[in-house]
């Protein structure tokens, strides 16, 4: 039966993404995905610095979490305590960037979706209920303010060679 006091609460919450770093949110359903992506990210790009934080919904409903990197864990499970979505979870990345471990994270069995990959100032959406809360969805950056010219261009092709990407 349904409440007649069920009230729905949509919230901003900001997201540090310290100068350096990258971030990855994500939804997954089952703890083993802690694990999981730990292997993936560690595998994925020698060298790697990473915390990794997962909000259990269910049993003990604790902040899971693993990473290589003290600093970056500690970020994580504040960031993931924040948003305190059910199965939501949140990896930092430092000396890799999120394309060169997206692609093995989406194959990890228990990740159901990804929403957020970027190093730009974040802000998650979160809706909330008696029961918990879900992410609505995610404001990645800042509003486009033209079209890039034929200047823009050429420093985008020059960027993405002088960070090894384009030969």
């Amino acid at each position: 039966m349904e409440s007649a006091k069920s009230k729905l609460i949509f919230k901003v919450v900001q997201i540090p993404v310290p100068e350096g770093t990258s971030i990855i949110i994500g939804q997954a359903h089952f703890i083993k995905a802690v694990e999981d992506l730990y292997e993936v990210l560690v595998s994925s790009v020698p060298g790697i610095k990473f915390g990794l934080a997962f909000c259990e919904a269910s049993g003990k409903r604790l902040v899971r979490h693993e990473g290589n990197d003290e600093e970056l864990k500690k970020l994580a499970i504040e960031t993931a305590l924040k948003i305190g979505a059910g199965h939501s979870f949140v990896i930092y990345l430092r000396d890799a960037w999120p394309m060169n471990v997206l692609n093995a994270i989406k194959q990890v069995q228990e990740v159901i979706t990804i929403y957020a990959a970027t190093s730009n100032p974040l802000q998650v959406i979160v809706a909330e209920t008696e029961q918990g809360r879900a992410i609505v969805g995610v404001v990645d950056g800042f509003t486009p303010i033209g079209v890039e010219g034929d200047e823009d261009i050429a420093e985008r092709r020059l960027f993405l060679r002088k960070i090894g990407y384009k030969k």
